[in-house]
Order: C-alpha cells, then structure tokens, then sequence
C-alpha cells in the first residue's frame, strides 16, 4: 500500500474509532466472503465490521486515545464500530460466535473504557435500550408507582445533569441583570427635567 493510501486508511479509522460509541475487535480467520457478508447483515446498518490491517489500526487507535487493542492486534482482524445501541451489537456479535466458532471476539472499548471478550458476552446479556423503554411503558400503565422505583436512578442523574445546567444560567442571565440599574437611570434622567420645568411653573405662579 501507497505511503498516501496508508494515511488515508489510517485516517478513516481513526475517525471510526473517535465517531463511534464503541468498537469490538474480532478475528475472522477460517470464514468465508458470504458468512462475513452474513455478519454485516446480522448487525444492521448501526455496525460498520470492517476488516483492518493491524498495523495501521495501531497507529489510528492511538491517535484516537484507544490503548486497549495493542496487544489484541495480532492475526487477521476485523473490528465492529459501533454507532447505534452497543447491547443490540454485542447481542449480535455473540450470537454469531456461537453459530460460527471461527469468529473470535477480542475485546473491545466502550465510551472510552477497555472491554475484556467476557465483560463484552456480559453486555450481551443485557437488555437492548428498545426492551427497556417497552418495560417502563408497561410498568407506568400497570403500576407508576413500582415504575418510579424502578428507574429512580437514571431519574436522579437526570436531576443532577439538570441541575448542573440550572448553574450555568445565572452566569448568563448577569448580564442582563447589570442593564436593569442602567436603564432605571435614563428613565430617572428623562423625567428630571419634567419634574424641574413643573417646579419653575410653581414658582412664577405663585409670584
């Protein structure tokens, strides 16, 4: 490969990694063209599963902060860059593994965090975002109150984050309050004269 086509391929993944919420390494060897057509098919258009050249992937994942995959990078690798719901990616990750041993997940990274191939089957396990958002639904039409139980966490770090941004508006609103004594001088300015030319009119009245 071409010393430019080498920056160009270095770029976009680097760009992958630094626009995507996570990414899942894997190794492919042993499959065919059709089953890892089949895999990209299987994790839907949220999953780009690219396959890379290892070399140029640890040069774009540490221009990308990502330390985690230098020691993984060895054989033929692909990675699962995920921009959609990293459970529903993993689940189809997994899942495939299962139905073809040739496909091998080696870690991954995560909002920034280091997944081990274990800790990424753990996020499979988990409950998609689409399962969670149809349990509240229910769990508010059955019983609101066991439903407000249920998700008062992500409820209180919604209160924190909004808190936050209620710290912020005073710092913005300042200056507006600064203009309020400004513009109560100028209407004080602009009726003194009034207030003098009726006193004059009182005195020559009364003279």
């Amino acid at each position: 490969m071409a010393r430019p086509d080498k920056a160009a391929a270095v770029a976009e993944l680097t760009d992958s990694f630094k626009s995507s919420n996570g990414a899942v390494l894997t190794e492919y060897r042993g499959l065919t063209v059709a089953q890892l057509r089949q895999l990209r098919t299987t994790l839907g258009d949220d999953v780009n599963y690219a396959v890379v050249k290892n070399t140029l992937t640890k040069i774009a994942a540490k221009d990308a902060g990502v330390e985690s995959f230098d020691s993984l990078l060895e054989g033929p690798s692909a990675i699962a860059f995920i921009k959609g719901d990293p459970v529903v990616a993993a689940k189809g990750l997994r899942d495939f593994a299962k139905a073809n041993p040739l496909l091998v997940i080696k870690g991954g990274v995560l909002d920034g965090k280091a997944l081990g191939s274990d800790e990424i089957n753990k996020l499979a396990d988990l409950e998609s975002r689409e399962v969670l958002l149809a349990k509240l639904a229910g769990a508010m039409k059955a019983a609101p109150q066991q439903a407000v139980s249920l998700f008062a966490a992500p409820l209180s770090q919604a209160a924190r984050l909004f808190a936050a941004l209620q710290d912020k508006l005073p710092a913005v609103a300042a200056p507006v309050a600064d203009e309020a004594p400004a513009a109560e001088a100028l209407q004080d300015s602009a009726e003194a004269p009034a207030e003098s030319a009726s006193t004059e009119e009182t005195a020559s009245a009364d003279s």
